[in-house]
């Protein structure tokens, strides 16, 4: 089995935000103990609204993220924590790839909702590009299959 999602995506859903946090934590806690915030306690507003702001990016940019995609043929099996999934190719309705996102999202609109609900979202492999603008080699398979399948189905 192939697997189609990127090798990064534990570094992006869990070590990365975890250094995230710590960092404005860390600045956070400088800024307090230097005495700087008793002066001017506007000082901890930079790094209070990186923190709510970095939950809320997080939590709608890379926690939804599937951490592992593998492909079966005709079906791809899903992984996210504990829980996994077949989800067939037929049930695919549409194949998305966010552009100007990182890291770039696939997302897999489905006609009945399974254990993760009615879209799956996972980080791609792929290639080194030094353009934005790049094909996916996942996306671009999965979205010529899952066509190929709503043609030949019949009506």
């Amino acid at each position: 089995m192939q697997t189609l999602s990127s090798s990064n995506t534990f570094l992006m859903k869990k070590i990365f935000p975890a250094f995230w946090f710590a960092s404005v934590l860390f600045g956070g806690i400088v800024i307090a103990l230097s005495g700087v915030a008793f002066k001017q306690p506007v000082a901890l507003v930079g790094p209070v609204l990186m923190l709510v702001l970095g939950f809320f990016l997080f939590r709608k940019l890379i926690w939804d993220l599937a951490d592992e995609v593998s492909d079966g043929g005709d079906y791809l099996l899903i992984r996210r924590g504990a829980v996994e999934e077949r989800v067939l190719l037929s049930n695919v309705m549409n194949v998305s790839l966010s552009q100007f996102t990182n890291p770039k999202r696939l997302s897999l609109r489905l006609r009945k909702a399974g254990s993760f609900g009615d879209e799956v979202v996972f980080i791609p492999a792929s290639s080194f590009s030094f353009s934005p603008m790049a094909r996916n080699a996942v996306a671009e398979d999965l979205m010529r299959r899952v066509d190929r399948l709503r043609h030949s189905e019949p009506r």
